[in-house]
C-alpha cells in the first residue's frame, strides 16, 4: 500500500464525493428525488467500501456529508439575510459550518465501517447501520437537529407510511438498506443481482404497505370547524410599527370574514408571534379580538415573567385569556443564546426574539384543553422536527397543531422541508395535524400526514376545513424508535461477525 493510499484522497477524488453528496440532497423537498438519493448512497457505500484504510473512508464520508447537507440544509443563511446589512456577512459562514457539522456525521460511520468492518460486502453494511444510528443521534445530540435525514426522502411518497410503525428512522434505515444491499452480496470482488433484486424487493414492500394504508378509509371528520389564517407578514417588515398594523389589520379581517353558506368557525388559527404586543400587556385585546373574529382565537404570542421572555400560543375569547404554551424546545442563537445571561451582559441576543436577548424555555409536551376544540397538543416552529416531543399512551392528544413563521426559512427549500416533518409527525402518530404559517406553507393534514388543503408560500389567505378525525394509536406511538435502532444495531453487529467469520475460515 502506497502513502499516497493510505492519506487523504485526491482533490478530485473529493469533488466527486461532494457530487455524491449533492445528489443525495435532491430527494430531500422539495426536489423529492428519492431514487437519486438511494443511488448516491449506493455511491457512497461503495466509495467507502473500496477505501484502503478507515481514514480515506472518512475522508469521502465528510465530502460527501459536505455536499448533502450545503445543499439540503442551504436555507440556513436566510434568517441572517432577513438583516442583511447587520447580518449578512454571516450567512456563508453559518452554511459553511452547518455542512461541515452535518458531515461530521456522516464522517464517523465512514470511520469506523471502514475500520470495523473492511471488506466491499461488510463495510457497506456496517455503514448503512451506523447511519441510521446517527441520525437519531442528530435528533438528540448538542440540543438535537433531526432535519434532511436520510430517510426524508420518502415522506411524499406511499413507502413514508412505513414511518407509522418503524418511524423516522425506519425510513432512514429502508433507505440505506436499499443503498447498501447490491454491495453486501458482492462475492470475490464481483457484483451479483441478487442485493440488486433485494433492494428493490424492499423499496416495492415499503410502497406496497403504504398503497394499501392509504387505500383504508379514514375515521370521519369532527364537528369543528376550524380556520387557518396566514397573513404573509415579510419577516423584514413583520416588527416595523407601520407594517405591523397592516398585518394585524390582515389578521383581523381573515378571521372574520364569512362566506355565504359556509358554517362560522368554531377556531380560528393565527400563527406563531403573530402580534406585536406581550401577552401580559394584552388588556381587553383577548375579548376585542375573539369577538370581531366570531369565534375563539388561537395564536403565537410573547409574554415575559419579570426579566424572562417566552415563545408562547395561547386562546382568546370572550372569558379573556385561556390556557397558556410556552415553547420548551428553543433554536440556539435564534430564540436563545447559550449561556445567555453572561452573554446578555455583552448586548449579544438571539435575533428571533423581539424582547429581552433571547427566550426562557418552557416546562415540556403538554396537551391542551381550549375552549371549543378536543384536545390538542401544540407544536410552536421548530418543535414539530422531535418526534420524541409527541405526547402517546393515556395523554394522547386528539389532534396536533403547529404555528410556525416560516419567514425566517427562505423560499427555496426550508418551507417545504419544515411542512414534509410536519407530515411525518402526523404519520407517526396517527393524528390530524393542522398547521397555520405566516408566510405559509399553512396546512390541513389528515391522520396519514395526506395534504387536505393548503396555502403557498408568500400568500395572503385564510382555510376553512373540518378538523379530521384521529385514528388509532400505531405501532410506532407504542414502540418508538426502538426497533428501528434494535436493527440499526443488528446491521452493525452481523457486518462485524460475517468479517470475522471470513477470517476464520481463511
Amino acid at each position: 500500500m502506497t502513502a499516497r493510499q493510505r492519506g487523504r484522497p485526491s482533490l478530485a477524488s473529493l469533488v466527486v464525493d461532494l457530487g455524491i453528496g449533492l445528489m443525495a440532497a435532491l430527494g430531500q423537498a422539495p426536489w423529492n428525488l428519492w431514487f437519486l438519493t438511494v443511488i448516491a448512497m449506493g455511491l457512497l457505500c461503495w466509495r467507502i467500501s473500496a477505501s484502503a484504510t478507515a481514514r480515506r473512508a472518512a475522508w469521502h464520508a465528510f465530502a460527501a456529508g459536505f455536499g448533502h447537507f450545503a445543499l439540503a440544509m442551504s436555507w440556513i443563511v436566510e434568517p441572517f439575510l432577513v438583516e442583511a446589512d447587520v447580518y449578512g456577512w454571516m450567512a456563508p459562514f453559518a452554511l459553511i459550518l452547518m455542512a461541515a457539522g452535518g458531515a461530521l456525521f456522516w464522517t464517523l460511520p465512514g470511520w469506523l465501517a471502514a475500520r470495523l468492518a473492511p471488506g466491499m460486502n461488510r463495510a457497506a453494511l456496517a455503514f448503512a447501520g451506523l447511519i441510521v444510528l446517527s441520525d437519531w443521534l442528530r435528533g438528540w445530540i448538542f440540543t438535537g437537529l433531526p432535519w434532511a435525514l436520510t430517510g426524508h426522502i420518502w415522506i411524499s411518497t406511499p413507502a413514508g407510511q412505513t414511518a407509522s410503525v418503524f418511524g423516522a428512522l425506519g425510513l432512514s434505515t429502508l433507505t440505506m438498506l436499499a443503498a447498501s444491499l447490491p454491495l453486501t452480496f458482492r462475492q470475490n470482488g464481483r457484483g451479483t443481482t441478487g442485493g440488486a433484486v433485494l433492494s428493490v424487493l424492499l423499496i416495492g414492500t415499503a410502497w406496497s404497505f403504504g398503497m394499501a394504508r392509504l387505500s383504508q378509509p379514514l375515521p370521519a371528520d369532527t364537528d369543528q370547524h376550524i380556520r387557518l389564517i396566514q397573513p404573509n407578514a415579510t419577516q423584514a417588515l413583520k416588527w416595523d410599527p407601520y407594517w405591523s398594523e397592516v398585518f394585524f389589520r390582515r389578521l383581523l379581517d381573515l378571521s372574520a370574514a364569512r362566506d355565504p353558506g359556509q358554517p362560522a368557525p368554531d377556531a380560528v388559527i393565527w400563527p406563531e408571534t403573530a402580534v406585536n404586543f406581550l401577552l401580559d400587556q394584552s388588556g381587553t385585546a383577548p375579548q376585542d379580538i375573539a369577538a370581531y373574529a366570531g369565534a375563539p382565537v388561537i395564536l403565537g404570542i410573547q409574554r415575559a415573567w419579570g426579566e424572562r421572555y417566552y415563545n408562547s400560543l395561547t386562546e382568546f375569547s370572550a372569558k379573556g385569556i385561556g390556557p397558556v404554551y410556552d415553547k420548551f424546545h428553543l433554536v440556539p442563537f435564534g430564540e436563545y443564546t447559550p449561556w445567555g445571561d453572561v452573554m446578555a451582559r455583552f448586548g449579544i441576543r438571539a435575533f428571533a426574539a423581539q424582547h429581552g436577548f433571547g427566550y426562557s424555555p418552557g416546562p415540556g409536551p403538554q396537551v391542551m384543553q381550549l375552549e371549543t376544540l378536543p384536545p390538542m397538543q401544540p407544536l410552536i416552529c421548530y418543535e414539530a422536527v422531535f418526534p420524541q416531543h409527541l405526547i402517546t399512551g393515556a395523554n394522547r392528544p386528539q389532534w396536533l397543531l403547529q404555528v410556525t413563521n416560516d419567514g425566517w426559512f427562505g423560499q427555496i427549500s426550508g418551507p417545504w422541508q419544515h411542512l414534509a416533518q410536519a407530515r411525518l409527525r402526523a404519520i407517526e402518530s396517527g393524528l390530524p395535524l393542522m398547521r397555520a404559517a405566516n408566510t405559509g406553507i399553512s396546512a390541513v393534514i389528515d391522520a396519514r400526514g395526506q395534504i387536505r388543503a393548503e396555502l403557498d408560500l408568500n400568500r395572503e389567505g385564510r382555510i376553512d376545513a373540518r378538523l379530521p378525525g384521529a385514528l388509532p394509536p400505531t405501532p410506532w406511538a407504542t414502540w418508538r424508535d426502538w426497533p428501528a435502532l434494535i436493527l440499526a444495531c443488528a446491521l452493525v453487529i452481523l457486518a462485524i461477525f460475517r468479517r470475522r467469520l471470513t477470517q476464520a475460515k481463511a
